[in-house]
């Protein structure tokens, strides 16, 4: 391996699109068990490398030099073979700095939450207390010195104004997780997540849900590794990378949802979307026909809706944490907010707004089988169809139009 990253579990990684996209080298990624990273270090059988959990501290012996940011860290993210010396640096902070301010969170004089107490722990402290936070309170569900339970925090630290989560609670394939209930702090103004898989864990969503400004890792992922390159080339680069290479795999990444009545046009719409931007195209109640074996209206008469509503969630539970798709959603699929949350983990919700006078009822439609059954339907559920999408869109024209107009919202 001339170029790649180390870690022990690395099937989530986007690392080596963003390399591959910073640098004209090949990127690998190599999962390393805790007993091999000993001879690893010592073959030093590589030019470059980052390393991640939970190796950034265990690295630190082998080197030959530390950079004095790394040093004050106490952990290590990126190590470069300078013939045979192993030199490390912590690009972490950097790129953790970076996200930080491109969300606007003020920190000078406030107090901040950290979960976890890894290294990435130690890289939020230094970014925070260079940020000039007052107090800084780190919370964990393992017992150490310096770290209270989640029971002393909601009994004495919820007066915290930030929260950073830099614990692997809620990553990929664990996408259900929360490391805290948020509900709990009524001061907080903003929070950071240094998971990047999901694109938006259920904290960052639940945040967002309240009104707090937050976000995930990914952008942090890419202006490290901007940083990194720095490193493993000995060059330097316009920062502004970072924001285009966000941008980019963000683009590639993020899944188009769309949401609507039935009728509305969310098939047909969303198979020219997968044309114009190249991803994959599904349909949730086509999913659904596969898994269950028989056509909606059989399974609906047979089983009942409760039941029907139960195998969408599967489905949808299926799909969310896939990359690069179309997903057109079931018309009553907003009804379950569990749905929405696993549907915007990885994905926009795009709302195609088509005007009731517009939209048909139809006999393969169990619930808006009749003009009579469509108009509750519609009027039911058009308020949870505002307040879940992150983007409403006007679906009374072409479907063409509507395409057009959901692209240009998504490549902004």
């Amino acid at each position: 391996m001339k170029y790649g990253l180390i870690g022990e579990h690395l099937k989530h990684s986007f690392s080596k699109i963003i390399h591959e996209e910073i640098g004209d080298y090949v990127y690998e990624i190599k999962e390393i068990e805790p007993q091999n990273v000993d001879s690893f270090m010592k073959a030093k059988d590589f030019k470059a490398i980052n390393v991640t959990i939970p190796y950034k501290e265990t690295v630190i012996p082998y080197l030959d030099y530390i950079d004095d940011s790394a040093k004050k860290i106490g952990a290590v993210n990126t190590i470069v073979n300078n013939n045979f010396k192993l030199y490390g640096y912590n690009t972490d902070y950097s790129g953790m700095k970076a996200l930080a301010m491109k969300i606007g969170l003020e920190i000078k004089d406030k107090k901040v939450l950290i979960i976890g107490t890894g290294g990435t722990s130690k890289t939020a402290t230094a970014v925070v207390t260079d940020m000039g936070a007052k107090e800084i309170i780190y919370v964990s569900n393992i017992q150490v010195e310096c770290a209270y339970s989640y029971e002393e925090v909601y009994a004495n630290h919820t007066d915290a104004e930030i929260i950073f989560n830099t614990s692997p609670v809620g990553m990929y394939p664990k996408n259900d997780g929360i490391p805290i209930d948020l509900s709990k702090f009524p001061r907080l103004e903003g929070l950071l997540d240094v998971v990047y898989n999901p694109i938006r864990t259920n904290l960052v969503i639940e945040a967002q849900r309240l009104g707090i400004k937050a976000e995930g890792g990914l952008y942090m992922l890419g202006a490290q590794a901007v940083y990194a390159y720095e490193h493993f080339m000995a060059t330097s680069v316009d920062k502004s990378l970072c924001d285009s290479i966000f941008k980019k795999v963000l683009a590639e990444k993020d899944n188009i949802v769309l949401t609507g009545m039935p009728s509305s046009g969310k098939t047909t719409v969303g198979k020219v979307l997968a044309q114009k931007t190249g991803k994959t195209f599904v349909d949730t109640d086509d999913e659904i026909v596969k898994k269950i074996g028989m056509d909606i209206p059989s399974y609906f008469a047979k089983y009942g809706e409760a039941e029907f509503r139960k195998v969408e969630s599967e489905v949808i539970k299926e799909l969310s944490p896939k990359n690069s798709l179309i997903i057109a959603t079931g018309g009553g699929a907003i009804l379950n907010y569990d749905n929405i949350r696993r549907l915007k983990q990885n994905g926009k919700i795009y709302f195609i707004n088509r005007s009731l006078e517009n939209l048909t009822p139809t006999s393969d439609r169990p619930l808006s089988s009749d003009v009579s059954a469509l108009e509750k339907r519609y009027n039911e559920r058009y308020p949870i169809y505002i307040s879940t999408a992150d983007t409403v869109i006007d679906g009374n024209s072409t479907v063409e139009d509507v395409a057009n107009a959901i692209y240009g919202e998504y490549i902004k």
